[in-house]
């Protein structure tokens, strides 16, 4: 890509959207587009023609999707399928009808099967069934991926599909409701350790509530106290997290460098599973997170696993090796992740 190439980050105000925005102003790119929700909704298809025929992109990063947690994919299937597939058809659709030099579609992990091998190769995709809570959003990502490889191979072009692990960082989402479970877990000890601390000022000021008694009624529905903080499942289950600035530092690298010929080998029969896994390689369990964050925000009361909550697949692991193979490989250990994410949290709460 030149320094000045029209670039278009299609969510650019999500996790993954505003790292790559941060990552492609630092390497010195000066034209990159963006449009919010309000000045472009990606589910209509007569906008996103507008667009595309406007504004002319070069290169696409489509970060833009409906995400959430166990709870919103479980509780909004419909949503999920729909906005996705939209989003997904819209701008893949277009980004060829209008000459699009290279296109990197963002998908997730949870389209392998809930069942898959560990660690989880590129063709174990659609060998067996998805995870229930979050199949219609694990569909609309697999049929992104066969939508960028159907393309690439009937029309010519150049789409690229990554798969992310689970990702975390500035710009997350913290909702209580909606979260995934690392920024969730990070504001539910924040706040419980506002509540053992007595400081409901900075309380009511994270949940922009003015009630004392009606800021510990909402904390408690979730499980968070003065005294504890409650984690749906087990805890055993094992996760995988990459910082959003190293996925985003992956997401550009191989938009400079590689291309949809270099995703699959020259003699294979079928072309398929072309898609890269992207992650650290390494895992941890939810009770071992949850002892990672609480003792990074200082919380000092007591873990609640509660088992009569779903935990979900019990283990996703990346196998990351056809990563590795393209030249890249993690550069910010979980740790350090963490404590970035929290300091970059209560900076954002002293602001708000």
């Amino acid at each position: 890509m030149h320094k000045n190439a029209k670039i278009y980050v299609a969510g650019h105000r999500g996790l993954v959207g505003s790292a790559l925005v941060k990552n492609l102003t630092t390497k010195g790119y000066t034209n990159i587009i963006t449009r919010t929700h309000a000045e472009l909704d990606l589910t209509d298809s007569n906008a996103v023609v507008e667009f595309f025929r406007t504004a002319r992109p070069q290169y696409v990063f489509l970060a833009a999707a409906k995400v959430g947690g166990i709870v919103a994919n479980n509780t909004y299937r419909g949503e999920f399928i729909y906005d996705n597939l939209m989003i997904q058809n819209n701008v893949i659709h277009q980004s060829y009808v209008h000459g699009v030099k290279k296109l990197l579609f963002l998908g997730s992990t949870c389209i392998y099967p809930k069942h898959c091998p560990q660690p989880m190769k590129e063709s174990y995709l659609l060998s067996d069934s998805l995870e229930y809570t979050n199949e219609p959003y694990a569909i609309a990502k697999i049929a992104g991926i066969k939508m960028c490889e159907s393309y690439n191979l009937q029309y010519g072009t150049n789409f690229i599909s990554v798969m992310p692990t689970n990702l975390y960082g500035p710009n997350d989402n913290f909702d209580l409701e909606t979260s995934h479970v690392l920024p969730a877990l990070v504001r539910k000890m924040h706040l419980a350790k506002l509540l053992s601390e007595g400081n409901f000022d900075a309380v009511l000021k994270d949940l922009q509530l003015h009630s004392k008694q009606e800021a510990l009624n909402y904390l408690k529905s979730f499980g968070v106290t003065p005294d504890s903080v409650e984690i749906w499942g087990t805890g055993s289950p094992r996760r995988e997290f990459l910082w959003s600035e190293d996925m985003a530092d992956a997401c550009v690298f191989i938009m400079e460098n590689r291309n949809f010929d270099d995703t699959f080998t020259k003699d294979q029969k079928e072309i398929r599973n072309t898609h890269i896994n992207i992650g650290t390689g390494e895992d941890v369990s939810i009770k071992e997170l949850a002892e990672l964050i609480k003792k990074i925000v200082g919380f000092k009361g007591q873990l609640f696993f509660n088992s009569e909550r779903p935990d979900g697949t019990l283990k996703k692991l990346t196998e990351v090796s056809k990563l590795r193979a393209l030249g890249w490989t993690h550069q910010i250990e979980l740790r350090q992740g963490i404590k970035n994410m929290y300091h970059w949290y209560q900076q954002q709460s002293k602001r708000n």
